[in-house]
């Protein structure tokens, strides 16, 4: 069993990398048709019923569009058309692709659903079948379904904020679909953002229009779908289009032809259904959330937004849209006390002033109702003002309006910010989580935020990664346990790295596997995932086996007993546990683990990030380049490499511009910064890193050329001219002067002169600080003596060098003598003495072959040293010298040994162009003289076609059957190679031909064979072709090819000339490095140094001495002043390199197209507000010239009255404005409304609970009984038999105290009057005393909230029977008992949704405080065996408690003195 589950887990980690299975399935097409035939359906009517018009139906079709046995006969002329009876529903029949046709060629995909669709079907129609990805945002945009006039500005910023956050979020956009109204504008901006280059990607719009009223829907009709249907745009129909510029279209049909409006019960229906998935699988717990978008619209826009805020969907409003929108959004900005049945007059009037006259009082009565109530609810209205700039832009303002409801709609302060987080993460809009979540208000620790981090880094979110780690998120704490580190490698995308990475867990399982016969249980089931061991292996893999793993190994040890597995390996694992600890926090670096997590993906955005946040800033971009260029070399993808290359690259850069701060910063400083061993990348170095990453660029550093410069000189200054080293060389006794400088003392001289500079500008300027502060430490300094100066001069590698290349030319001298003067068939002195030099030679290049300071492996070591061309001379020159040298002792092949060696001479002098790779100036010749060979050695190719060409065409004209092979060769190949260089042929000239030069059968081996002769004893060939032929033999091969050839060179010069010098000082320090661990002495001496290391590595296994030079450990105090000196130079280079962006030219341009565009929109808004204001105040005058009129008028008829104005009332005109707004009709206004915020809201809730009757609409004006309201006329209910009607003289005893509801009757409640309700606050202080307040409270199952303990009662001294249920008798007896010692907290009317005007509830408010000493047993038995239905809250503004309870919560808080 356990085999399997780990099989399986491979197999999983197997596919995650990319490796999926290959199954054989139908065709698409074929399985999404069978699908749609199979569960969307649509709805048709098969009972032809006459209509107004004679060949019409009543469902508004013809009797042609009718089925067949739907027509009606005469007799069954009975009856009336009902479409719940008459209308079926069937397979659809219209779905596919739609073709608009036209320039842009777009094509959508459409569906005919019925109206009774499930929203979960068309839901997986989307997702699964025409695979939409799932939204993280669902936008509703609704309004005005005619064509409306928006402002070019508005219209600008809809569009531009709309397509915004469609884009960032990944929202769908869900329309009316068709091609007016506010979706032709929905629709212009997708078509805007499609033919925007900048832009990528598709927004999902989706159309839900009604079927009945399309224009050209015919064209849509097919059994088997139409793929795709040709959907021609009259625009000039009756009937509406469907809009070319939307993605997806769900056409609903109910049946019927013509009605308008069908779609609104399935678009309400589908929007909930989205509304309750999930967001996405990281962020669990939290739903898609929908906002809903309003511009201009009708009556039906208002219940459209009243429906979505009762749903607790937030909507925007644009102000300036027009009609119901601009209405709100006046009246939204005043206290609803303030909105009035006359103010909705005066602004119905204003902005539908077509459409006024046709509104009923009552009608404007329900809108100022539900105008009221959507104000109320301000916590889910945004108004997006487009003359302010309070939210910026449209996107801004839409993902603000879902914050601000999110905040609203959350119990606890954190989970609020925690559900607006993800929002904004899923979403990815940085810029909303900084100004709104991440604020002053906000408090956030590194633990709260260590799941946003890792959503953010698995989604690929790098500004996010940079806002978190800006607010707080310590990388330390975030990757302190391994399983985080693991699981981010778990959850890297398809890339190169999971694919190795999943490769080598797979192997170690079956190495596992086949090393244990027996299972072992011991092993965790994590162990076989993916664990940093296989990371840290594939990572030293990239970077080199010189390297230590970066990653400790794992904490489990596998070498045990199997008779006692369990306690050994827990002892094991113990006593190596402080070990593993102090490796772990030695090698853990957050940074750098979080870096190589990003490179190895090759995720540039979020390496950058994580690469600003290591501390070994240098090390780390070097490991990078190495890492990416070695996955480049190995990858197959082509584009994948080019990508790894160019990160590789741009790393590279960061290293340089790093490197060269901290040079001109500190050199001393820089130089440390190479050599020094990081020990967060395998215990190497930043040299080492640059040069196995092949970072050329680097290398060529000023600072790292300075370092190597500075290793070549040795002890002796850089300074020193070649010709002192040299005479210094010979006659030593010089150095003990001043003729050869060395650095210690230069050192000293510098320092002293650098002291007697501040002296000197203390003694000028007078102060005494400066040169305290300023005052070298020249105790560490010290000149050396006579024996180092005489050491260090011979240890120099640039005195080695010049000391092996004197050796190297007495060598090729003597090898010249022995082969030309002294070579005998007995070896001489010097013979011998050349071998011995020679056997030198070859010992040194065995030491340099097993010479091993990096810890590269001989494997390795032996492919660099193959790599390495002079090596490939040096091995090629030996093995020559001693295959001559044992023919030359062999007597036969004496001649033959001789001429190896002679060959091999030439071998050797070849090798002496190696030691003016050195040189500056011959050095970077010597890389362009190796390419030049390499395009030679191609070009001979091409060469050899016309040699071989002409020379076999002209041996076989001249000589006939010729059977010597050499002559042969010399007149097809070799005369045809020297004519290219001007020896032209006498033989195919009859003027040059000699009898006398030739053999006529071939008999003369010295002789060239006689072409054919004629009689007369000349050539018989014509003379003619041949000289043709070598015309144009010379003209292509001479001419031609020859000067192709210099082109050649010429380009390779050209083109390695820049580049010559960087490949040279990325060469030189090979060679630095050989002569810096080659010993002293010369060959053939350096036998002697041979024998010494022999001696004391191997036979006294004393350990090699380590050379400082090229790889120094630091303490761990100079450690840490250096990677924060580092990192100082690393925050200089990166404010620097941002300064240098800004001042680009693209940078400026962009910046100034910003400031114009901002400009041209500031404009723009305050000419629209200067036009407003000035409208505004020709409006205001001309008023205040009527109301001055109707005053005149007035006063003149009161003073023609003669004493009666006194008497008369005040007209209307001269009342302030605020009492005017208060009525429309002055008979139905008696006094003004005081009071207002004392009037009860659920009891007006227009929907009555748990019932199908909708309340009267009672403004909050005409709540109050004194408050004439004629056109009152409420329904009257009661639950228990739903009958109108009632005795009206019962009813009109009972009245309720708060006003009116807008129903009549006694409703759900138990009985007419007053229904008394008592309502327990259960406190304690918890702990014994602490000052933490806490409450019992019990769950509602049915509203999903927390309630107090408390119901229905007869009288307020007793308990109510339903707490009997919830907390057991005895408990309830218990609490009977201290009801009289109970604090009344609170008595009266209680605003309740299910009072009516003659049915209320009061309710009673009792405090029981449980004293510390008093036995809360029962109550805590029942807490815990409630299962959360009773639970103990702390007393808190934040409690989840109903408006009235939290009332009375902070009352009991206030009587025990605390806050709630």
């Amino acid at each position: 069993m356990a085999e399997t589950g780990r099989s399986q887990l491979i197999q999983n980690l197997t596919l995650s990398a990319g490796t999926a299975l290959k199954v054989v399935s139908l065709s698409p097409t074929f399985q999404h048709v069978t699908w749609i035939r199979q569960n969307i359906r649509k709805k048709e009517c098969w009972f032809f019923e006459k209509g107004a018009r004679e060949d019409v139906c009543v469902c508004g079709y013809s009797k042609s569009e009718h089925v067949a046995d739907a027509v009606r006969t005469e007799d069954s002329s009975g009856g009336t058309w009902d479409p719940n009876t008459h209308v079926r529903e069937v397979p659809t029949d219209a779905f596919g692709e739609i073709d608009f046709g036209g320039l842009r060629q777009t094509t959508t995909k459409y569906a005919r659903v019925s109206t009774d669709t499930s929203p979960e079907m068309l839901y997986q129609l989307m997702t699964e079948q025409w695979k939409v990805p799932p939204p993280n945002l669902l936008i509703s945009v609704t309004g005005g379904a005619k064509n409306f006039y928006l402002k070019t500005r508005l219209k600008n910023v809809f569009q531009r904020g709309l397509i915004k956050v469609a884009q960032t979020t990944g929202a769908w956009i869900i329309t009316g679909g068709t091609n007016t109204g506010v979706m032709k504008h929905v629709g212009q901006a997708v078509r805007d953002y499609s033919l925007s280059s900048s832009m990528q990607g598709q927004i999902v719009t989706i159309g839900l229009a009604t079927w009945g009223v399309i224009h050209n829907k015919e064209v849509l009709v097919h059994s088997q779908g139409c793929f795709p249907a040709h959907y021609p745009m009259d625009v000039k129909g009756r009937l509406p289009c469907l809009d070319n510029n939307h993605t997806h279209f769900l056409l609903v049909d109910d049946g019927t032809h013509g009605r308008y409006g069908v779609e609104i019960d399935l678009r309400s229906r589908l929007e909930k259904c989205i509304s309750g998935k999930t967001l996405g699988n990281k962020a669990v717990g939290v739903t898609i959330p929908v906002v809903c978008v309003v511009l201009d619209g009708g009556a039906g826009t208002l219940n459209t937004i009243y429906t979505a805020m009762l749903n607790d969907t937030p909507c925007v409003l644009l102000e300036g849209s027009g009609r119901m929108a601009d209405v709100i959004a006046h009246a939204a900005g005043l206290p609803v006390s303030q909105v009035t049945i006359g103010l909705i007059h005066r602004l119905l009037k204003k902005f539908l002033s077509l459409e006024y006259d046709n509104f009923t009082d009552l009608k404007i009565i329900e809108w100022t109702k539900k105008i009221q109530d959507i104000i109320r609810m301000s916590h889910l209205l945004t108004v997006f003002r487009g003359g302010g700039d309070s939210h910026g832009d449209v996107d801004v303002a839409i993902l603000q309006a879902l914050f601000k409801a999110s905040r609203a709609s959350s119990s606890q302060v954190m989970e609020g910010w925690r559900r607006q987080l993800e929002l904004a993460i899923v979403w990815n809009r940085v810029d909303i989580a900084a100004t709104e979540i991440f604020t002053d208000e906000s408090q956030w620790k590194s633990s709260d935020l260590h799941w946003a981090m890792f959503s953010a880094l698995a989604s690929n979110k790098p500004q996010f990664v940079s806002l978190l780690l800006e607010n707080g998120v310590n990388l330390r704490e975030f990757l302190q346990s391994e399983d985080t580190l693991c699981e981010l490698y778990k959850q890297l995308p398809n890339c190169f790295f999971l694919r190795k990475l999943a490769k080598r867990v797979r192997a170690s399982c079956f190495r596992r596997r086949k090393v244990f016969a027996v299972r072992n249980r011991v092993r965790s089931a994590q162990s076989e995932g993916i664990a940093l061991s296989h990371v840290s292996e594939e990572v030293r893999h990239l970077l080199g086996s010189f390297t230590q793993p970066i990653y400790p190994p794992p904490t489990m040890t596998y070498h045990f007993n199997m008779e006692d597995a369990a306690s050994l390996s827990r002892s094991m694992s113990s006593s190596q546990a402080p070990l593993r600890v102090h490796l772990a926090e030695a090698q853990r670096d957050p940074a750098r683990d979080l870096f190589l997590w990003a490179v190895v993906q090759k995720n540039r955005e979020l390496s950058e990030i994580s690469w600003e946040q290591c501390t070994d800033c240098v090390s780390a971009a070097l490991a990078a380049c190495k890492i990416l260029r070695k996955m480049a070399q190995e990858g197959s993808d082509a584009d994948e490499a080019a990508d790894m290359r160019e990160l590789a690259d741009h790393f590279e850069m960061r290293a340089i511009g790093v490197f060269t701060q901290c040079y001109s910063g500190g050199e001393e400083r820089a130089k440390k910064l190479l050599v020094r061993v990081s020990p967060f990348w395998g215990k190497t170095t930043c040299l080492r890193l640059a040069l196995e990453a092949n970072c050329k660029s680097f290398v060529a550093l000023s600072g790292v050329q300075a370092l190597l410069t500075e290793i070549w000189c040795g002890e002796l200054s850089v300074d020193n001219p070649v010709w002192r080293v040299t005479i210094c060389m010979i006659f030593f006794p010089l150095i003990y002067t001043w003729f050869l400088i060395y650095r210690p003392d230069e050192l000293i001289q510098k320092q002293n002169e650098k002291k007697e500079d501040i002296k000197t500008v203390a003694s000028v300027t007078g102060s005494v600080l400066r040169t305290k502060a300023k005052s070298p430490d020249l105790t560490t300094m010290k000149s050396l003596n006579c024996w180092s100066r005489l050491a260090c001069l011979y240890s120099s590698p640039q005195v080695k060098f010049y000391w092996n290349i004197v050796s190297y030319f007495a060598f090729l001298f003597l090898f010249a003598v022995v082969l030309m003067m002294d070579f005998q068939t007995t070896p001489s002195p010097a013979e011998i003495l050349l071998y011995v030099w020679l056997f030198s030679v070859v010992s040194e290049e065995v030491r340099q072959l097993f010479y091993d300071p990096d810890g590269f492996g001989f494997h390795k070591k032996a492919r660099m040293y193959i790599r390495e061309l002079w090596n490939i001379l040096d091995v090629l020159s030996i093995i020559l010298f001693i295959i001559g040298l044992v023919f030359r002792l062999t007597t036969k092949l004496f001649y033959a040994g001789k001429i190896i060696l002679c060959i091999d001479f030439v071998v050797f002098c070849l090798r002496l162009m190696a030691i003016f790779s050195i040189s500056r100036t011959l050095g970077p010749k010597i890389i362009i003289v190796r390419r030049m060979m390499r395009d030679m050695f191609f070009f001979m190719f091409l060469l050899s076609i016309w040699v071989v060409a002409y020379g076999v065409a002209k041996q076989g004209i001249l000589i006939h059957n010729d059977d010597r092979l050499e002559w042969i060769f010399r007149g097809a190949v070799y005369e045809p190679y020297l004519i290219i260089f001007g020896n032209v042929p006498t033989n195919v000239d009859y003027s040059e031909f000699d009898l006398n030069s030739c053999t006529m059968n071939g008999a003369d081996p010295l002789k060239p064979k006689c072409p054919v002769l004629n009689e007369n004893r000349t050539p018989a060939f014509p003379e003619w072709l041949t000289i043709i032929m070598l015309c144009v033999y010379l003209l292509f091969a001479n001419i031609l090819l020859l000067n192709l050839l210099i082109a050649i060179f010429n380009f390779t010069f050209e083109e390695v000339q820049d580049n010559s010098d960087r490949i040279w000082k990325f060469q030189r320090y090979e060679l630095i490095k050989e002569y810096h661990s080659r010993p002293a002495a010369p060959p053939p001496f350096i036998i002697l140094s041979h024998l010494y290391i022999f001696i004391r590595n191997v036979v006294l296994c004393r350990p090699p001495v380590k050379s400082q030079k090229f790889r120094t450990e630091l303490p761990h105090i100079e450690e840490e002043e250096l990677l924060s000196w580092e990192a100082l130079m690393k925050d200089r280079y990166l404010l620097s390199t941002q300064q240098q962006q800004t001042q680009t030219m693209e940078r400026c341009i962009v910046d100034t197209a910003q400031k114009v565009s901002a400009i041209t929109d500031r404009l723009e808004r305050e000419e629209e507000m200067s036009s407003a204001i000035l409208m505004k105040r020709l409006s205001r005058l001309e008023e205040q010239v009527v109301q001055s009129a109707k005053g005149l008028q007035w006063i003149m008829e009161s003073l023609k009255s003669k004493g009666l104005a006194g008497k008369q009332e005040q007209p209307l005109s001269l009342l302030p404005i605020s009492i005017l707004s208060t009525a429309k009709d002055s008979s139905e206004t008696s006094e003004s409304v005081t009071g207002a915020d004392g009037f009860h809201v659920k009891a007006r809730q227009l929907h009555y609970p748990n019932s199908k009757v909708t309340r009267f609409p009672v403004p909050e004006e005409k709540v109050p009984w004194e408050v004439s309201f004629s056109s009152y006329m409420p329904s009257y209910y009661r639950s228990e038999d739903n009958v109108d009607g009632s005795d009206s003289e019962v009813l009109e005893n009972y009245r309720n105290p708060g006003g009116r509801t807008g129903i009549r009757g006694q409703g759900s409640l138990s009985h007419l009057g007053p229904n008394l309700h008592v309502d327990l606050v259960i406190t304690r202080l918890r702990d014994n005393g602490r000052s933490v307040l806490e409450f019992l409270a019990v769950e509602d199952d049915q509203q999903k909230m927390l309630v107090l303990p408390g119901g229905p009662v007869e009288s307020a001294e007793r308990l109510p029977l339903a707490l009997m249920r919830t907390m057991g008798k005895s408990l309830y007896e218990k609490l009977h008992e201290k009801m009289a010692e109970g604090i009344l907290v609170f008595e009266g009317y209680v605003d309740d949704v299910r009072n009516t005007d003659n049915a209320w509830v009061e309710t009673t408010v009792i405090n029981l405080h449980l004293d510390s000493r008093e036995d809360p047993e029962d109550i805590a038995n029942m807490v815990a065996c409630s299962r959360g239905s009773l639970q103990w809250r702390e007393a808190s503004c934040k409690n989840g408690l109903c408006s009235d309870q939290s009332d009375s919560l902070r009352r009991v808080a206030m009587l025990h003195n605390r806050n709630s």
